[in-house]
């Protein structure tokens, strides 16, 4: 099975407009450049109330959600090993596993579902092992399937019955000798002697093999039809009959059907080579969403690992990353934000600068390669400028931030204040949602030395919906710290029109924090910070200033 050939374009974990829209517009301008489509927009979380209407006014589509960028089975060369199907010899089966030079046969059931597994091992156990002569019979073989793998023919009854009772004799001695062996409904193996044949037919022999020869006397035809006993004839010898004759069992007869371990092409290779290591198997399966057979994997494909490729917007900070961001192969990194924890095993193109938006970067981009920008993906990019801007009032707008905020809207073609407005309406509005959910709606966590916190914030129009928001928030705070090891919470509640914060507190240490960084008095956990409304250029430097002067 060949894998996904793509590179995930993707932002931080509870992602803003600014993630989501930045993730969008560059896997639309990577593949615009010459990409063909292998640049795959991705988010980590749940999109919050002001992305969803971005995205629904500009008619655009969520991202991929990708929680967990860590290698998985479908990144892995899959062996593309057909499935037999489940009515198959043994004798098939094995000339098959020679041929394609398998020694584990996936067993398919007619709807594509996985119904057992036969290995070489099964097949030759076998053989080695005190099999009844009743084999044959227990495991219903069609005598059509008889016929086949002795090169025989099916001259008298039913090719598509089965030999379903009695055991399996040869006759090699007299017809007195046959009548002490013999019992009703067995299946002998004779040569070509009329009296032994009519002797078989007429104790109730189900079934009865000629060898040497393909022809029967019309009156053993005669004979075999009246008493309902079906013959076989072959030009092999008795030997090599009796050698052939248990390679016709069904292949489902010797298979392996409880307990199989397989594994979805979602599995993550880290949980499935601790499966691997319990159970010394050389090939295993892979199935689908549905069940269906996919094909096999080994060891060594695990060991020879295609890791997944990524691009990484809007963040450098490896607590913000989406899962298991090691085991994924970095590429790019484009962000405005501090150089934070994310490391890479090689150099990659990395472009950081001072403003207040990833998508300012991005609008620098396309005019850089001279990629026109349509109508959508203008709107998206204005969207996230004026989100992180707080509509050019925040303290990291840029000059570059506003030009690009305005020719965006322009290409757009929508008025960005009045636009604005209903953003952020859409974007402050939490009915129906749980004090958690707000919580994480724009939340990231900070790794600073010792000391790791979480920040998260809220912007509205309408300072009473704010103090209501408070309320609800307090206790979630206090759940929240302890978790993933975060000492401190933070949430900013960011009133858009006076440009101010009311920022709530909990954890051990929070007040002393906040008390160091802004010079406020809290007012029990509770600190007003004016003129305060940017987590990254005013909350975040000054909260580190003021840990590293301990």
């Amino acid at each position: 099975m060949e894998r996904e050939e793509k590179i995930f374009v993707i932002g931080h974990k509870n992602p803003d407009t600014d993630s989501i829209c930045a993730a969008i517009s560059y896997a639309y301008l990577k593949n615009a450049a010459g990409g063909n489509g292998k640049y795959v927009p991705c988010r980590a979380g749940q999109i919050n109330e002001e992305t969803e209407y971005v995205l629904r006014y500009f008619n655009q589509e969520a991202p991929r959600y990708m929680p967990n960028i860590g290698t998985q089975v479908l990144d892995l060369d899959i062996d593309d090993a057909e499935g037999a199907p489940d009515d198959i010899t043994v004798r098939i089966a094995w000339e098959y596993m020679q041929e394609s030079e398998t020694v584990t046969l996936p067993v398919m059931s007619p709807d594509g579902k996985l119904e057992g597994l036969l290995t070489v091992g099964d097949i030759a156990n076998y053989y080695i092992d005190a099999y009844t002569k009743t084999i044959m019979s227990d495991a219903k073989t069609k005598y059509y399937d008889i016929a086949e793998t002795i090169n025989g023919t099916v001259l008298v009854g039913n090719e598509h019955g089965y030999f379903s009772s009695g055991k399996v004799l040869v006759s090699a001695s007299s017809p007195e000798a046959l009548a002490t062996q013999m019992a009703e409904d067995d299946l002998v193996i004779m040569g070509d002697r009329e009296d032994s044949q009519r002797m078989a037919i007429e104790m109730g022999a189900s079934c009865i093999v000629v060898t040497l020869t393909p022809e029967i006397s019309d009156e053993i035809r005669a004979l075999a039809e009246e008493h309902d006993c079906v013959v076989i004839g072959t030009t092999f010898d008795t030997y090599t009959v009796a050698r052939l004759i248990n390679q016709s069992i069904p292949a489902k007869w010797l298979m392996r059907k409880k307990d199989l371990v397989t594994f979805q092409l979602e599995d993550y290779i880290d949980d499935i080579r601790e499966v691997m290591g319990k159970h010394r198997h050389r090939d295993f399966p892979v199935l689908d969403h549905a069940g269906h057979f996919v094909g096999m994997i080994s060891r060594r494909d695990v060991i020879n690992v295609h890791k997944k490729q990524v691009i990484l917007v809007d963040h450098t900070e490896e607590s913000q990353a989406v899962d298991n961001l090691n085991e994924a192969e970095i590429l790019e990194i484009i962000d405005h934000h501090r150089i934070g924890t994310v490391e890479t095993l090689q150099p990659v193109y990395f472009r950081g600068e001072p403003v207040g938006c990833t998508c300012t970067i991005l609008y620098s981009m396309f005019n850089e390669q001279e990629i026109p920008i349509p109508k959508e993906i203008a709107g998206l990019m204005c969207s996230a400028i004026v989100s992180d801007t707080l509509l050019f009032r925040s303290p990291t707008c840029t000059l570059r931030d506003e030009r690009a905020g305005r020719a965006l809207a322009e290409i757009a073609g929508i008025e960005i204040e009045a636009y604005a407005k209903d953003m952020f309406r859409a974007g402050s509005n939490l009915k129906g949602k749980s004090p958690d959910e707000i919580l994480h709606q724009d939340y990231k966590k900070f790794i600073f030395g010792e000391t790791v916190f979480g920040v998260g914030q809220i912007s509205s129009m309408d300072l009473d919906e704010l103090k209501e928001i408070a309320d609800t928030l307090r206790p979630q705070l206090k759940e929240e710290c302890g978790r993933g090891g975060t000492q401190m919470v933070f949430f900013m509640l960011t009133d858009i029109l006076s440009e101010d914060t009311m920022l709530l507190c909990s954890g051990k240490g929070c007040e002393e924090l906040v008390q160091e960084a802004f010079g406020v008095e809290m007012e029990g956990d509770t600190a007003f910070l004016p003129k305060v409304v940017s987590r990254k250029k005013q909350l975040i430097p000054a909260f580190m200033s003021a840990i590293q002067a301990g």
